[in-house]
């Protein structure tokens, strides 16, 4: 079939109330990273009255198994996935209303619209007999938000080869087609001396200071930031470190036995998450030796660098859906933040797009989806489908 002829088709087979309903049923349920299993029952539930037939893979995370279902046309073909996590923030519950032209309630930006949109394209693709030839891999699941999750679950469904050939993230971007992102992570650096908590005109002279260590370990990331700022990719921009926190001592007069620094380090595609750690932990060793005192190091990889090859066939169907959908194609730039997607290309170089309804409020007490875009975005996802997986 045409662009043309699979845009009218979907317009006519993406059911506007029942992707609502389904985002509001998902909304309704509270999910906070980790605790996400209710969620997930509930959408499997969902997917089995449509008909669809459901797994449920621990995939490392036994609390919240995650949720797949599988739509096949019989014949040989791509398999595309549609990827979506169901957990949330830890911030105060908000209930799903509708106001207005929006969706509100915990979840319904980052990322439960999103994910109804993915159903509803699966739906429509069902009731539409399509794609003629293929798969349809749809995956659900929790531990995405960070620091409380950091990817595991979804980690694990890649590494035991749970993935299509390309996948769709309906997360909420939707004014640019994401091309390359940086990689992440975190860490926390404490600072600690031996001795007792001491006045300090009652320290002794040579005791070593905790705060004097932070204040170098500060001045060395001043100096690696500058070295990584020369680390440029086109779009994605530059490696960075970044201090957010400093704390140490409890009154003005007390010589602390400990100062800790807290902040983020992102490199760009091509960078070896490993390697930025080891070297991480090089310099923090080397700052603690000098200024003699021990340091304890948390650090966390949230997710690798991602980057798409414009010629890849899962962009040019993208392009030629939306231009189809919206008159032109959507303009490429970069990702500034870390999704799935960066989970996918750097675990197992499989292409993935984030594109999701227009949405806001994310990490916030105040999230919002515009219901008329996730009906925009479940037609454009169920058009891609169609064109990809033959």
């Amino acid at each position: 079939m045409s662009p043309q002829k699979l845009r009218e088709l979907f317009a006519a087979k993406v059911d506007r109330r029942r992707l609502l309903d389904t985002a509001e049923r998902l909304v309704a349920v509270p999910s906070p990273t980790g605790q996400a299993g209710a969620a997930a029952d509930c959408l499997a539930e969902l997917l089995r009255a449509d008909g669809f037939a459901v797994e449920r893979p621990i995939a490392g995370h036994a609390a919240s198994p995650a949720v797949v279902a599988r739509y096949s046309s019989g014949r040989p073909g791509r398999t595309l996935e549609f990827d979506g996590h169901l957990d949330t923030v830890h911030l105060p519950f908000a209930p799903p209303r509708v106001v207005g032209a929006n969706l509100t309630g915990s979840g319904a930006s980052d990322m439960k619209g999103g994910v109804a949109c993915a159903v509803e394209a699966l739906r429509a693709l069902r009731d539409a007999g399509q794609p003629a030839a293929g798969d349809i891999l749809f995956v659900a699941h929790d531990l995405h938000e960070a620091p409380w999750g950091l990817g595991e679950q979804l980690n694990q469904l890649i590494t035991d080869g749970v993935h299509g050939d390309a996948v769709l993230i309906p997360e909420p971007l939707c004014d640019r087609l994401p091309i390359a992102g940086r990689g992440s992570g975190t860490w926390k650096v404490a600072f600690r001396r031996a001795g007792p908590p001491v006045h300090e005109v009652m320290r002794p002279t040579d005791e070593p200071s905790v705060i004097a260590a932070g204040a170098r370990f500060i001045a060395e990331l001043g100096a690696l930031s500058a070295e990584l700022a020369a680390k440029q990719h086109p779009l994605a921009g530059s490696e960075t470190v970044f201090v957010g926190q400093i704390h140490s001592g409890e009154i003005y007069n007390q010589y602390p036995q400990e100062c800790w620094v807290e902040g983020t380090r992102r490199w760009i595609p091509g960078g070896d998450p490993a390697a930025v750690e080891e070297a991480f932990r090089e310099l923090v060793q080397r700052v603690a030796r000098e200024a003699r005192v021990t340091a304890d190091i948390e650090w966390r990889t949230i997710r690798g660098a991602f980057a798409l090859e414009l010629n890849q066939p899962l962009v040019e169907t993208f392009q030629t859906a939306y231009s189809e959908q919206n008159g032109a194609p959507l303009v490429t730039g970069p990702k500034a933040f870390v999704d799935d997607g960066n989970s996918f290309w750097s675990l197992a170089g499989v292409p993935a797009i984030t594109h999701g309804p227009r949405a806001g409020g994310q990490h916030t007490v105040n999230e919002w989806v515009d219901i008329d875009d996730m009906v925009r975005v479940a037609q454009l996802y169920a058009m891609i489908a169609a064109m990809y997986c033959l």
